[in-house]
């Protein structure tokens, strides 16, 4: 046992079971740095080792009356706080490969590229726009655009002139290009 401030190990440990805090100081004041250094050997991160060892002291305040008179410290105190700092490596060792497999993933599937929200709310918008056209020009832009048609196909399909075509076309992207200003580039490299 050892002999900590002029008092036998056992004693304090007998003190700090019957929740002496100046025991539990003193047992902290004495095996604090040296287990901080022991820590640090296995994180390799002195702030990472002074946290653990405090955690580890925490805990040990909390659950003082379970500590066994009779026992040395030393050993439980390392042995504990090694365990604690090869779990926190193993944690970090996971945190490090979600890390990696999130990053391969946001450059590598198509739901982490940010133009896709933006194509998409681009559609969106797209689709209430055409909505909102009036019936007849909505119906031929449609003809037009999204199906392929030829303004001869749709005036015959329909009916109608060719130069009504043309025009109903002219007027749906005279106001899609207005709803829609905030996407001009977009809406350029679509050719609308």
């Amino acid at each position: 046992m050892q002999i900590i401030h002029g008092i036998d190990e056992t004693d304090l440990i007998i003190r700090l079971k019957n929740g002496d805090q100046t025991a539990f100081e003193l047992l902290f004041h004495f095996y604090y740095p040296g287990l901080v250094i022991y820590s640090a050997q296995f994180t390799a991160d002195r702030a990472e080792a002074e946290e653990l060892v405090q955690d580890f002291f925490v805990r040990l305040w909390q659950k003082h009356q379970q500590v066994i008179p009779g026992e040395s410290l030393k050993g439980y105190f390392f042995s504990a706080v090694k365990n604690s700092s090869l779990n926190f490596l193993k944690h970090r060792k996971i945190e490090e490969k979600y890390l990696k497999e999130m990053v391969e993933l946001s450059v590598n599937h198509l739901a982490y590229d940010p133009d896709l929200y933006i194509v998409s709310e681009l559609q969106e918008r797209i689709r209430t726009s055409i909505d909102a056209l009036p019936e007849q020009c909505r119906k031929i832009f449609i003809m037009n655009r999204i199906k392929g048609m030829k303004n001869e196909e749709i005036a015959i399909e329909l009916a109608i002139s060719k130069r009504t075509v043309e025009t109903q076309i002219s007027k749906a992207l005279k106001v899609l290009r207005i709803q829609l200003k905030d996407y001009v580039t977009l809406l350029l490299l679509l050719g609308i």
